[in-house]
């Protein structure tokens, strides 16, 4: 839907309150203009900033980005340096900046892959931010959608074997109060920036029945604009969750009766 932010009510459409981003497109960005790849992960952390921006201020309520995923500890060893270095500089940037917009900052994923000094800059960034409401920030970073899902099992085999949970009582809320982002709500809109059209391991027990958006621009181009094409697109669409277009009518139709709308 080639929407542009100008023409948009935002007031009037309905946005998603959980936006998960696929911020994919750094390196080819830099390529397209003769820069070494890490030089587009430079450029990515300013996209970042222009999301989150404009998710404070449309009200979303999480966001939660895609920054490096359990697989990307493969890339070549300079690059996965430059990415440690940026993720530690942005944090120490950054995380005033959101705390005094009353934004949380929530890093998930397996913490432990990280150095003692990220870890404890991580730790220290969430600590001054937990108590904010504006917008809960996610950065998935060592993260893994199968890792997420299997870290849960644990959990849960842990608790039958001590005793304090039986077999019969797993169930799909008990393994889903066990994943990240358990006290957030589901995410409603996953995006992905770069062309690509998969999910690339990223919250695949989460994003069941979210609605997906592939956009074609590099993350480094992706602005106010393209997010706000993208929550355009999704105000359009129709979310059944199992059910027929009738019966999601009907159930519209009953909501506004019950609040006199």
């Amino acid at each position: 839907m080639a929407a542009r932010m100008e023409t948009i009510d935002f007031e009037q459409i309905r946005l998603p309150k959980h936006v998960a981003i696929i911020m994919d497109g750094n390196g080819r960005w830099a390529q397209l203009r003769g820069k070494h790849r890490t030089f587009g992960h430079k450029a990515g952390a300013e996209a970042v900033r222009r999301a989150v921006t404009f998710a404070r201020q449309k009200g979303i309520q999480s966001l939660t980005l895609f920054a490096f995923s359990s697989e990307n500890w493969n890339r070549p060893q300079q690059e996965v340096s430059v990415l440690m270095d940026l993720f530690f500089t942005v944090l120490k940037r950054e995380v005033k900046k959101l705390h005094k917009h009353n934004v949380r900052l929530c890093v998930v994923g397996d913490k432990q892959g990280f150095s003692d000094k990220l870890q404890q800059r991580i730790a220290e960034a969430e600590a001054l931010t937990a108590k904010n409401t504006a917008l809960t920030l996610n950065i998935a970073a060592n993260y893994g959608g199968r890792w997420d899902v299997t870290q849960a099992a644990k959990q849960l085999a842990e608790a039958v074997q001590a005793g304090k949970l039986s077999v019969d009582e797993i169930s799909e809320d008990k393994l889903a109060d066990n994943l990240c982002l358990a006290e957030q709500p589901a995410p409603d809109l996953l995006i992905r920036t770069g062309g690509e059209h998969r999910v690339s391991n990223f919250l695949l027990w989460q994003l069941a029945y979210a609605e997906f958006y592939f956009a074609d621009v590099l993350w480094p181009d992706f602005d106010e604009q393209a997010f706000a094409r993208a929550i355009a697109d999704f105000s359009c669409r129709e979310r059944r969750f199992g059910l027929t277009s009738e019966q999601v009518q009907q159930a519209i139709l009953d909501t506004d009766v019950t609040t006199g709308e």
